[in-house]
Formats: C-alpha cells, structure tokens, sequence
C-alpha cells in the first residue's frame, strides 16, 4: 500500500503548494479519485463566502465507512485497525483488525436500526474512550445517522443543551466511564440531563464499570443484550447507506462568545478527503506504523486524527482509556514502549504537565520507536517544544506544530514531518489547499501576509488570521441557525472565513499563531466561550455579575480568570468560591472551573455598560502599568480598587 499523493521532499511541496492555490478544483479532483465513491462527483466545488455556501463533491455519493472499514477489511483484514489502552494499566489491552472493526461496527448497526434509527438522525453519544465508542461513532456512520459526540466530562446541563438544539432520538452510553482514579457516572448524568430532554425515545447502556444504574423500562436498553439479539438473527452485515458528498456526517459543539454551544456540522465527502490527506502528510505516515493521538473522540482531534483519518488511510491507531499522570507520570512511556509507537501527537498542556516530573520516569522507558511527534490544540511555548524535541523525541523525530480548529475539521497549517523545515512554537507552512492570509482590524490585507501570493514579508509581520479560499472540510453550518455560523465566522471581513487567531509571519514564510482574539479562551486546548462561563456563574443565587477573561497559565495554556460581584457581605470567600465552582462544574463541566475568583464591588464599564474586558485582561495577565487611557469609563476608581485587590 502507498499514497500517491504523499509528499516526499520540500522540492515537492512547494511545487504541489502552487498548483493547489492555481487550480484547486484540479488538485482535489485528483486526490478525491483516490477513494472509494458509489457515485462520481460531477462538480467539484461551488461556493461563496457571503451566504456562505460551500458545496464540494457534487453528485458524489459514498459512505466514510466503506472508505475506512471494507475496503481495508478486503485488502488487509488482519492489520490491526485500533489498538485500546486501558485506564488501568493492569487491565489486558484490546487490538481490534479491519475484518473485527468492521464485524462489531455491523453489528452495531443493526442495533441501531433495531431501535428505530434511520439516516438523517441526530444521535448523541456520551460515552468513556473505550472502543466501543469508536464503534458506535462508526455504525451511525455506517447508517446514514448523524453522531454527535459529547465529551464524558460535560455536565447534564451541558448535555441536555446539546440534545434538544440538536433534537436527538437516541443516546449512546455506559454505566459509567474511568479517569485516572475516579469513576464518573455517566448514565446518571445522562438520567439528569433527559429530564429535559423529550425528544429522546431510546437509551443504550454500555457495561463498564459495572455501577448501579438506573433502567427506564420501555426507554434504556443494554447495549450487550441489544448484541445478542443481533447475534441469534444470522449474519450481522448491514449494506452502507448511500451518503451524498454533501450530507451531514456529523455535529459537535463548541463554545462560542454567546452562552449557547454552537453545532458545527461537517460533510461526509470533504471531511474525509481532507482527513486523510493531512493525516498522509503531516505525519508522514508509513503502513504499518502505530499512530497514537492522545486526545478524547469527544474533540474533533480525536475525531479527525484517531478514527477518520488514520482508518481512511487503513493505518493502525491508538486510542487510550486514561489520563497522562495516572497511575503515575510516566503512562505515556509506558505505552510508547508497550507498544512501540511511531507518531505521539498530543497537546501542550499534557506536555507542561509532565514537564514538572522530570525525567526518571522517561528514562525507564524504551522510547527508541519513535518517529514523528505532534502537538495540537493550542500554540505551544518554546520551552515545551525542546522539552518535548530533547526528551521524548531525544532530538531526532521532527516536532509537528498542528494549527487547526474543530470548524476546520482537519490540519490547516504545520510543517509536514522531516519533509518541510520546523522551527520551535511556528506552526509553519499552510498545507496544499489552505489559503491563509493576515488583515488588520479593518480587514485590510497585510503585505507579505498572503500565502497564496507566495510572496515572503522582508520581516516578520502581525495581524489576524482569515483563509481566503475554502478546502473541503470546512464548517458548512451551525446545526440549525445557518446565521450564526455567517455571522460567527464569515460577517467580520468581507469575502474571508475569519479563525479568530491572531498571527505572525515571518520573514522565511512561517506562521505562529498568537491566540484568540475574540471572546473566546483556550484552556488545555479547548475553547471556552467567556459568556459561557459568565452565565454559568450568574446562575450562582448570590451573583449580581461576573466578567471572564483568559490569563497565562504554566500548565493549561490560558487560565480563567473570574472578576464578580456578590450580592452583599461575603462571610468566607474561600468557601464562596467553591459554590461558584460547583455552579459552574454542574451548568458546564469541571473544564470551565475559574482558577481564579476575585470579588470586586463594580466592573470597569463604559457610559454606554459595555464592560472593558481589555483592561481586567490586563490586569489579570499582571500588566497594570500598561492600561491605556481609562478616563472614558463611567467609574475610573473601579479600576485601582481591581489592581489593589489582584490575586
């Protein structure tokens, strides 16, 4: 097996970089030809950006599954398709063949049906990191069902929010879930959240950590016995649904700078191409190679680069139960070594956090596997990125710095492994397709800034992030509010898809990507919107308001930073501050916590009540000398009764 359209040298790239800014449609015409349609397409792409419309693949008809399971099932049935890591290391490890994957993802599409589903569903999954998550993603997949995935640390709140905007029938979960040394509940926070949640008919449970649950007759089922009612009706196989290239294969939520989730939906046909071809190029995948990416399916990394991406490219993938620091420090060597892993794509805040544990436990481990490592989420910091290049890679496997969002549903810009230069915290290059371009506040273009003008600045330039032109995984909308996602992400400068990244460029062509620039937090790689917080906290009895902004943090990146205003005496702000936390904990997740909660008796406002976020950013961030002009708000004094009292 190879990938003829894997790039091999820098010669290469900048040639293939040029033809796919000249003559996109060409370019992916030729790699769509690659995989396996029950339908060509008849057009390749019609789009707009002011709709905005994005169509690719029209006339086209598949199904992802047939691309990631059968047609590997057929070639090479007894490659190992996923390999399962457990939360406890004691427990026996699974590995799963493209003949076995596609078995139990047959199944489970029987199932399924079994309980009424049919294509064009919505189906939520709440569920731990075992591979029947995986599975199930797939058997919606497989169906025609559209999966909405929600990570096992969101709250009932949360869950049910998701739910009802995207009005599912049916919920996929267990009994309950590990991490580290805790045991979450899964089905009784699924119980809560359903209270609210009429739309939903069936409930199927999955046995793990073997909790007492409660069953609603006529409503949940076992996921097992729902097995072996498949089991004694004969063969399990289920054809795969015919898919249009444009029909939606999944939703999953992100924060937004409203309190509401926003559900970005992603195409069967574009996100799979997309998919693959990074996934061939950034990591320089060779066959046979074991892939592990760290993250949860419940994030779109877990989604692109653990199921889609590596099992289109019939690649081996690693997905692991537990957490980095569990049983001790050292668990990601451990599986690095258990299994000799080739490419260990994770996140910079996992990397900080091992980084205060020294090296003894890596020096136990026989990391001599490894190839390729990547790093996803956030910007990483320099110090991170030799850590990472000198002890784990022992300066020897190129370092990629991947700059993706979950609306871009695959690698945007970054370095392509021992291929393309790497330079520490730079995510580089864009990869063929990708137009990125840097404007100014009033969307003017910043000379040197344009990629596809391939032209280079004569020093390093700043502005903010668009792409001028769309690559086929591209967000086509917000679940049901089409206008959101216009106005989220295509209304702030006329005809550019706007990231909400701020960015420099320097003068070899690299990108480095700076943060957000809306009200949008990045925390452990995962984006939290600040009204979201904000409401959240303002459900607590004594909030009169409350005002979030993000602040730097050793191990997560950007931490949250929480200005409030309690109605009356506070007898004990410690004890206050866990009440907070636990509002927050039970609206949104333990993810969105504060790290810091400083009361305050009013908030810095204009005359017109908007509050001056710039200025408690700066404060919070510790620059207080640097506030610029603060005569224009309502109440100057506010602002030095802040800095005096800053945590």
């Amino acid at each position: 097996m190879s990938y003829p359209y894997q790039i091999k040298s820098l010669e290469q790239y900048h040639q293939v970089y040029r033809e796919s800014i000249e003559n996109p449609e060409a370019f992916w015409t030729t790699i769509a030809e690659h995989f396996r349609w029950k339908q060509n397409p008849e057009r390749t792409l019609q789009w707009n950006f002011k709709d905005p419309e994005v169509k690719w693949f029209e006339g086209g008809t598949l199904n992802i599954t047939e691309n990631c399971l059968d047609r590997w099932a057929e070639t090479q049935p007894h490659t190992a398709a996923l390999i399962w890591e457990s939360n406890d290391p004691e427990e026996h490890h699974r590995i799963l063949s493209y003949k076995e994957l596609l078995f139990k993802v047959n199944q489970f599409s029987n199932v399924l049906k079994n309980n009424g589903a049919k294509k064009g569903d919505r189906i939520c999954i709440y569920m731990p990191m075992v591979p029947e998550l995986a599975i199930a993603v797939l058997a919606c997949a497989r169906i025609g069902a559209i999966h909405s995935v929600v990570f096992g640390g969101f709250s009932a709140q949360s869950i049910a929010d998701r739910i009802n905007d995207a009005q599912c029938n049916i919920v996929i979960t267990a009994d309950g879930g590990y991490r580290g040394n805790k045991e979450i509940p899964l089905k009784n926070v699924i119980d809560d959240a359903l209270v609210q949640c009429p739309s939903v008919q069936r409930v199927i449970v999955l046995t793990r950590t073997r909790i007492p649950v409660s069953m609603i007759k006529g409503r949940d089922t076992w996921w097992e016995d729902e097995i072996r009612k498949v089991e004694t009706s004969g063969n399990p196989f289920v054809q795969a649904e015919e898919m249009k290239a444009e029909d939606p294969l999944f939703i999953l939520y992100t924060s937004g700078s409203t309190g509401k989730p926003k559900g970005v939906v992603h195409s069967c046909a574009g996100y799979m191409i997309y998919t693959n071809y990074t996934f061939v190029n950034v990591f320089q995948y060779q066959p046979g190679e074991l892939h592990f990416c760290t993250a949860d399916i419940g994030w779109i990394t877990g989604h692109s680069y653990i199921l889609y991406g590596p099992l289109s490219a019939g690649a081996t993938s690693l997905m692991f139960e537990g957490i980095p620091t569990w049983p001790d420090a050292g668990r990601f060597w451990d599986i690095v070594d258990k299994f000799k892993v080739n490419i260990l794509y994770t996140a910079p805040t996992a990397i900080r956090s091992l980084m205060v544990f020294g090296t003894e436990l890596i020096d136990r481990h026989d990391l001599s596997s490894l190839k390729v490592l990547g790093s996803v989420g956030e910007p990483i910091n320099e110090e991170a990125w030799h850590w990472f290049d000198q002890h784990i890679g022992k300066g020897r496997c190129p370092i990629v710095d991947t700059w993706w969002q979950t609306e871009t549903g695959g690698i945007m810009i970054s370095n392509l492994a021992g291929i393309t230069p790497q330079k520490p915290a730079h995510a580089t290059y864009p990869l063929p397709g990708v137009q990125p371009i840097l404007v100014d506040e009033q969307g003017n273009k910043i000379p040197g800034g344009d990629a596809s003008a391939l032209v280079l600045p004569s020093e390093t330039i700043s502005g903010n992030l668009c792409i001028q032109f769309p690559w086929p995984s591209i967000i086509r909308t917000t679940y049901g509010d089409h206008e959101r996602c216009r106005t989220t992400y295509f209304s702030t400068y006329d005809h550019l898809y706007f990231t909400g990244d701020g960015c420099l460029r320097d003068a070899e062509g690299n990108y480095r990507i700076t943060g957000r620039v809306d009200d949008v937090l990045n925390v452990s790689g995962h984006r939290i919107g600040t009204a979201e917080v904000e409401n959240a906290i303002n459900m607590h009895t004594g909030v009169v308001e409350s005002a979030i902004v993000g602040y730097p943090h050793d191990i997560k990146g950007q931490g949250i930073y929480a200005y409030v205003i309690f109605n009356g005496h506070i007898p004990d702000k410690n004890l206050v501050a866990q009440d907070i936390h636990q509002t927050v904990s039970r609206i949104i997740g333990a993810i969105a916590k504060p790290d810091k909660i400083q009361f305050v008796s009013a908030l810095p406002k204009t005359r017109s009540g908007k509050i001056m976020r710039r200025i408690l950013r700066k404060i919070a961030e510790g620059d207080v000398d640097n506030l610029g002009d603060i005569s224009t708000l309502f109440d100057p004094a506010v602002v030095e009764e802040i800095k005096m009292n800053r945590l």
